[in-house]
């Protein structure tokens, strides 16, 4: 049953991909992460801190933004058209400087610091992201015209985003897998998301030239949108365990504070130094008596 589900949303998503800009589809992302937080809340009974919820509304209200401000996708007929668009200048030196960047955080950064920094494993993840989605839009949009009736299977072109749809994403599960396994999903999640989020808008902004057209005030208020739903998804992630944790169920003034704490730590360590030092003491003295 998970699994079928799991399948269904990507499927959903790859759809979304084909009809839709980047620039839109990626951000609304966060609409899953706060259904996941209903049903935990419902099914797990799961509860949901109050900065959790506001969480969600913002989620939520940053989506709305985006959707309101989101840019119309140019007709597109063909996948050499998309080939051509791939192949311009600004969007090969892009994909040259994730190479080059990837390369690097691979074989000199991951073996020294992956285990002890988060930004290394998820920053392959994110960079390798943001080409599986150009691929992904731009297998998604030859599927769609092979199915309108406009066969785009006979170009080689469709093929080779297929293979780079197959790698990356690929590299892009093993070191995501990496990331949860070493680090806590609390950590990972959020990290993850905003640099694959932004990565991405960035990567689809340089090959589908989704601002072009649009004016100043609505590029600000999809990035105001942008913002609101990236600090939406950190809240909710980082308060997501606060219910667990005695000190935020309003624990009354019943729990000690931090230095009522440190100051019975602290008496408790000299005391217990003390009685280390006394029996110290009569051990010596003991000893000394019996060499006597």
């Amino acid at each position: 049953m998970v699994y079928c589900t799991v399948i269904v949303g990507e499927v959903a998503n790859f759809v979304a991909y084909a009809f839709a800009p980047a620039v839109l589809v990626t951000p609304l992302g966060a609409l899953s992460i706060i259904v996941s937080a209903v049903l935990a809340d419902i099914i797990l009974k799961e509860k949901l801190h109050h900065l959790g919820i506001l969480g969600c509304v913002m989620c939520i209200a940053g989506s709305i933004i985006i959707v309101i401000h989101a840019p119309r996708e140019s007709p597109i007929n063909s996948v050499l058209q998309i080939w051509d668009m791939a192949t311009q200048p600004a969007f090969l030196a892009y994909v040259g400087s994730v190479i080059v960047l990837v390369f690097i955080l691979v074989f000199h950064f991951a073996p020294k610091c992956g285990h002890t920094n988060v930004l290394v494993f998820t920053g392959i993840c994110s960079l390798m992201g943001s080409l599986s989605v150009m691929s992904v839009k731009a297998l998604g949009t030859s599927l769609k015209l092979t199915f309108e009736g406009k066969n785009q299977l006979i170009y080689p072109e469709t093929w080779f985003f297929m293979l780079v749809v197959a790698i990356c994403v690929i590299m892009q599960m093993n070191y995501l897998n990496k990331a949860l396994d070493t680090f806590n999903t609390a950590v990972v999640s959020p990290i993850y998301y905003v640099m694959f989020t932004t990565l991405t808008i960035l990567a689809s902004v340089i090959m589908f030239k989704d601002w072009d057209g649009q004016s100043g005030g609505t590029i600000v208020s999809e990035i105001c949108g942008f913002i609101v739903v990236l600090s939406g998804t950190v809240l909710l992630h980082t308060t997501k365990d606060f219910e667990r944790c005695p000190s935020f169920r309003g624990a009354g003034p019943s729990s000690p504070t931090l230095s009522t704490r440190l100051y019975t730590g602290n008496a408790d360590f000299l005391l217990k130094q003390d009685e280390e030092s006394g029996s110290l003491d009569s051990n010596l003295c003991s000893r000394r008596q019996e060499s006597y």
